[in-house]
Parts: C-alpha cells; sequence; structure tokens
C-alpha cells in the first residue's frame, strides 16, 4: 500500500471539508493510505505544505485540494497559474505524483459544488495510477 499527503486550502473551508471525504473514500477505493492531512490558509500556502510532504521518506505521493473562485480582479487567475506551475515543479523535483483537485481558478459560485466530488475523486486517482 502507497502512503499519499493531502494539502487542504482551507479558503472555502466547509467546501473542501468534503472534498476531503470523497478524497478518502476514493483512496480507500485504490488502496491508498492517507498519512497525513495538512490544512493551509490558501492556494498560495498549497506549495511550501506539498514541498514539506513529498519531502518525507513515508510519503509516496500528494493531492491538493481547494478552490479559486472568480474575483473582480486577476487575481485569482494569476494565483492559480502560479500554483499550479509550483505543484507540476515540485511533483517533478521530488519524482513523487501529485494529483490537482483545486477548482478553478475563476470558478463561479454554481460550477463549484457539481466539482467538488469529481475533482476530488480524480486527483486521488490520478495519484493512484502515476504510483
Amino acid at each position: 500500500m502507497s502512503n499519499i499527503a493531502i494539502v487542504c486550502g482551507s479558503f472555502h473551508k466547509s467546501q473542501v471539508e468534503m472534498m476531503l471525504m470523497w478524497a478518502k473514500d476514493q483512496a480507500t477505493m485504490d488502496k491508498l493510505s492517507v498519512e497525513e492531512v495538512v490544512w493551509v490558509p490558501g492556494a498560495m500556502e498549497t506549495p511550501l505544505a506539498l514541498e514539506r510532504v513529498l519531502s518525507r521518506e513515508d510519503i509516496d505521493g500528494a493531492v491538493c485540494l481547494g478552490i479559486i473562485e472568480r474575483g473582480e480582479t486577476k487575481h485569482g487567475l494569476v494565483m492559480g497559474q502560479a500554483v499550479t506551475k509550483s505543484i507540476i515543479d515540485l511533483q517533478i523535483s521530488h519524482n513523487k505524483p501529485v494529483g490537482l483537485g483545486i477548482i478553478g481558478p475563476g470558478a463561479k459560485e454554481e460550477h463549484i459544488e457539481p466539482r467538488l466530488e469529481p475533482h476530488a475523486r480524480s486527483a486521488v486517482s490520478a495519484v493512484s495510477e502515476m504510483l
């Protein structure tokens, strides 16, 4: 059984808690053990938490869960691009798979709820397949 960590953005905590529930369920179905769940304030802090868990020898991969919704400015889009690039770079530098379960950037409120479960499950399944 492979061990994974899950990094969760707490800015939309109630919705991300639901994502975490589905991610844990999918991990069980995929025969993965969730060894650690790390909550961070938001997307900006995700790469640092991811770096910390991927550096652990007992962690084989990770999943990032969160939501970057559409705002009045381009801040979310810029943040989403920077965070996604950092996640990809960390995945490559550690040679460990990372599932991207971050909804957005630019998600509208009406698009978030229907994406919670599919994004959470597919992020875990991607890690499982890569392991």
